[in-house]
């Protein structure tokens, strides 16, 4: 997983270049760096375990380290731990060729056993390492840099986007399956990237890779072909956002900054789809498509806006459920009539990709939900609802998460049998200036504060506020470290409570003044008989703020929007805990942001 860069034709500036884009690969998460440069009939690596920092500093002491072609790399562990001979580009026991490499060779132990019995000499623990030492194996038969590079490439089965460089030729060799790639189309030179942020600063024109296509870049230009060598016209993209969107904005992290965009993510994500006075939402990409039956599939935070979108569509009257993406693609139930609705913020990540695969070999129809529009899965799906956030840096998603609760709205007035629902509407448009009132409002940092210290929190939530909860919880545990737990608030009497004490603070989400708000109050009173603190995040129309030792207001609105604006309260919640923690809140550890693995 993770980071490649690439480029050719930025001549002294290669080494700048390639560093710059390492930079902004940084938030997909990563634990080494490496690049390896072409130039003057030479190849020269510099690569270090640790944060990009590290690199430089090894950069800035090899006055040999340049070059006029390059590749890049930032590692999330998979194979091997983050050591420095761990840490991409690989190289052959020549040291000629060099490689990067996001995602998982299956057969890497075959492939290696097979090298060294023939005398291959390998230095890491990675799967990666098979790549320069089968090219090698294919140059010293007498085949030419290219053709060595589609040969090794032959050999491989699993995940894999794959950059590669060798001596004494000034060109990059790219190939892509199951895992993404784009290049960027400069007016001198030309860029590769596993995503835009990479280069967007130096063209906002690109190419979107498909598996099984191979890229060559070379100073007069580039090209991409088939896996028979078979030239194929692409089409060039611009991209439509400016560098400055993936900038801090004068924030201390990336992830506050995109708590503040919300409003502005949730305007995107309206425009143009929602008419007040007519009462209708009109979402024309889905005009054709005709739902009967739903199975969401998604991973992470993206599962818990599946749950809450699988919620939607049965109030509304239509069969859905949700599903983990990792366990239906291994073991999916019967589609007959369903539609699979595929909700990745990335649209690359490998789980819901499997799982897309599989329904549309099974024959069913499939809808994308994503953020990233050219992406793998927006592009294989029949049909595809971006939700319109912009770019999020962030490995822990937060617009983007309340982009896909509002465009799962959308979708279910959209496609739903019955009337649409006017109230709704009406909170959808004031979806936007509601979510500024709570930025500038909220006594979340308060909050944090308080309960610095606890054992461990738990959130709770019933109906469309459970998978809120359960997202809070997974907001807490990423940027905190500590321990938390999101569940349906009837659980909570059913082993849980076992857990609860005065330091194990209680999230409620109690919305309304129905039956499920009285139901959650009751709950809220269980954990208060046990001396356990209490946050309520509340409406007000219920008397939890009465049992409650901190109270988080989120507007009087529609039940649906009302639990997006819920969502808000405990983003800050995380936010505000971990800062004072002292996290990693941009970049937790261990996590990716693009999970193109299984």
């Amino acid at each position: 997983m993770c980071g490649i860069i690439g480029c050719v034709g930025c001549g002294d500036g290669t080494l700048s270049t390639l560093l710059h884009g390492l930079s902004k690969l940084e938030y997909r998460g990563y634990d080494s760096a490496g690049v390896a440069l072409v130039g003057d009939g030479s190849l020269r690596v510099a690569k270090k375990a640790g944060k990009l920092d590290a690199l430089e500093a090894a950069v800035e002491e090899r006055a040999d380290l340049a070059g006029t072609v390059g590749i890049g790399h930032t590692r999330w562990s998979t194979h091997g731990p983050p050591t420095d001979d761990n840490a991409h580009p690989h190289q052959d026991c020549t040291k000629r060729v060099a490689v990067v490499h996001n995602g998982i060779i299956e057969n890497y132990q075959s492939l290696r056993d097979e090298l060294a019995e023939s005398g291959h000499e390998f230095d890491s623990d990675t799967d990666t390492e098979v790549v320069p030492h089968l090219v090698e194996a294919s140059l010293e038969a007498g085949r030419d840099p290219e053709a060595a590079f589609r040969d090794a490439v032959a050999r491989l089965e699993g995940s894999f986007a794959l950059a590669c460089v060798v001596e004494g030729t000034e060109a990059v060799f790219v190939a892509r399956n199951d895992s993404p790639l784009v290049l960027g189309i400069g007016d001198d030179a030309t860029y590769l990237a596993s995503d835009v942020p990479a280069f967007r600063e130096f063209t906002d024109r690109v190419v979107y890779l498909e598996d099984g296509e191979f890229a060559r870049l070379t100073a007069d230009g580039w090209s991409v072909s088939d896996v028979d060598g078979t030239l194929r016209e692409k089409t060039v993209d611009t991209v439509d956002w400016d560098p400055e969107d993936t900038g801090k904005s004068g924030y201390d992290h990336f992830m506050l900054k995109e708590i503040h965009e919300q409003p502005r993510a949730l305007r995107q994500c309206l425009q143009g789809r929602v008419d007040e006075l007519g009462g209708s939402v009109t979402l024309e990409e889905l005009d054709d498509l005709d739902l009967e039956r739903a199975h969401l599939v998604a991973a992470g935070t993206s599962y818990h806006a599946a749950v809450y979108g699988a919620q939607l569509l049965r109030d509304d009257g239509v069969p859905a459920q949700a599903f983990l993406s990792h366990e239906y693609a291994t073991s999916p139930p019967p589609t007959e009539d369903a539609t699979v609705i595929g909700v990745s913020q990335s649209g690359e990540t490998a789980d819901t990709l499997a799982a897309t695969r599989e329904a549309q070999r099974r024959g069913a129809e499939t809808l994308a939900v994503t953020n990233t529009v050219g992406s793998t899965m927006a592009r294989e799906c029949d049909h595809v609802c971006y939700i319109r956030s912009g770019p999020e840096i962030g490995v822990a998603a937060t617009k983007t998460f309340a982009g896909q609760q509002t465009a799962l709205n959308l979708l279910t007035q959209h496609l739903s049998p019955g009337p649409v629902d006017r109230d709704l509407i009406a909170a959808l448009r004031d979806l936007p200036s509601d979510v500024q009132a709570i930025l500038d409002e909220t006594d979340a940092e308060a909050v944090g504060e308080t309960y610095l210290d606890s054992d461990a929190y738990f959130f709770i939530g019933r109906a469309l506020n459970y998978p809120v909860a359960m997202e809070g919880a997974l907001k807490m545990k990423e940027i905190t470290y500590k321990h938390a737990e999101g569940f349906a608030a009837g659980e909570l009497k059913h082993g849980t409570l076992a857990l609860v004490t005065p330091d194990t603070p209680v999230i409620a989400n109690v919305i309304g003044d129905g039956e499920l708000a009285r139901k959650t109050v009751g709950n809220v009173k269980e954990v208060e008989a046990r001396d356990a603190p209490v946050v309520a995040v509340t409406d007000g129309q219920s008397d939890v703020e009465r049992y409650a030792n901190h109270v988080l207001e989120v507007p009087e609105t529609h039940p649906r929007a009302a639990a997006i604006l819920a969502n808000i309260q405990l983003q800050l919640v995380a936010y505000h805990t971990a800062a004072k923690l002292g996290r990693s809140i941009d970049k937790p550890r261990n996590l990716a942001k693009s999970v193109t693995v299984e």
